[in-house]
């Protein structure tokens, strides 16, 4: 049609700084691609020459390196994934007990920094900033020292007559289960998994209703009735083997090397304090009418405190405590500078024995992704639990 203007293009054409600037990301990937592929051909040709193969089938051949400490039975002998999965499992023992006492201990810590008892919350204050600016290798190295620095075994220090403390470890009663423990700990799992679904059930009642059903004689006879009944039909119960001196060392108990209890104190001291700065953090946050408030309805000022502050605090508390837990975890891996065979010493040894640093480092990385992952999911749940709801 004569007379009619065209239509404006609507394509989308990069102005020059758009331009440039996808020009020089390009640049950069082609760069990382470029230093990325010579890094994996130069290895390969490393390892080609020293005639070292690739590959994870190192896993399946015999380990022949000695580990002190084991939760799940262990001989020189056994395939290099059996040596990698006892550290593994000594690596989460630690975290786990790191974490619980790290917790109890820096919340203790934290809530007592802010008593009115001068002498208390100064020599708090003192522990605080003592562990926080001390590095966690000297930690280590400290209670190492110190716990070899105890009497020997024949002169041990008696806890009570039935734990006793020496340069060896700590030596404790054992407790042992003809049979296994699998079906007394099937029995408490379930019998937690229905008192949790019951206190689900008394909380939803109460939102209809108001009322809140009674709950813990029920939940109480589960946790003692169904372990109870397991034990019955499995026709065994637990044992208990109390610790003897005999010669130069204890015979019966279990004992607690003075290498994990280094470990174990060094990141829960050195932690405690951060996580303690943290709570004393998360309740100063709280508004001070929350404490006005808890006095006018007639509260003492520990029940205001659990009741009212503490609640509110735990939204500011939570995210900080988990990059504790997370660092406390990688912390872990200083294990190696005491002896304790967890998972970098572990595979340290298979290294040495067979020389497969790469894949052996990349085991290492992805063991401690999976733990961190599973912390902080674990953690970003309870959080979200512990969200204030707005009405």
């Amino acid at each position: 049609m004569s007379g009619t203007q065209a239509l404006p293009s609507h394509r989308w054409r990069p102005s020059g700084r758009k331009a440039r600037a996808i020009l020089w990301q390009g640049l950069a990937l082609a760069v990382l691609a470029g230093g990325g592929a010579w890094l994996a051909i130069n290895t390969m040709s490393n390892l080609e020459e020293r005639r070292i193969g690739s590959g994870f089938g190192f896993l399946e051949r015999p380990a022949s390196i000695p580990i002190a400490e084991t939760l799940i039975a262990y001989a020189p002998g056994d395939a290099n994934l059996h040596a990698v999965a006892v550290g593994l499992l000594n690596t989460l023992l630690v975290t786990v007990l790191g974490i619980v006492l790290a917790t109890v201990l820096g919340t203790v810590v934290g809530v007592a920094r802010l008593s009115r008892n001068w002498p208390l919350a100064r020599v708090t204050g003192l522990y605080i900033e003592l562990a926080r600016n001390v590095p966690i290798t000297v930690h280590l190295l400290l209670w190492y020292a110190l716990l070899q620095g105890l009497p020997a075994a024949r002169s041990a220090i008696s806890l009570g007559g039935t734990a006793f403390l020496s340069n060896r470890g700590l030596v404790l009663p054992a407790v042992g289960m003809p049979g296994g423990w699998l079906p007394l700990l099937a029995a408490v799992g379930v019998a937690a998994g229905l008192a949790f679904a019951l206190h689900r059930l008394a909380a939803r009642r109460q939102r209809w209703s108001g009322r809140r059903p009674l709950v813990w004689p029920w939940a109480a006879g589960l946790l003692l009735g169904l372990p109870a009944c397991a034990l019955a039909v499995q026709g065994a119960w637990p044992t208990v083997t109390l610790p003897q001196l005999k010669g130069f060392n204890f015979a019966g108990g279990t004992t607690i090397s003075p290498e994990l209890t280094a470990l174990t104190l060094g990141l829960v001291v050195y932690f405690a304090a951060f996580i303690a700065e943290i709570v004393r953090g998360g309740i100063l946050a709280v508004s001070p009418g929350q404490w006005e408030a808890g006095v006018a309805l007639g509260l003492d000022r520990r029940r205001i405190l659990r009741l009212v502050v503490i609640p509110q605090a735990l939204r500011l508390i939570i995210p900080a405590t988990t990059n504790q837990y997370l660092n406390l975890t990688k912390s872990s891996s200083l294990a190696i500078i005491i002896g304790y065979p967890d998972l970098v010493t572990v595979i340290n040894s298979i290294i040495t024995d067979t020389g497969q640093a790469i894949e052996c480092i990349g085991l290492i990385m992805a063991a401690f992704l999976a733990v961190s992952v599973s912390i902080s999911l674990l953690m970003n749940w309870f959080n979200s639990r512990m969200k204030l709801v707005e009405r």
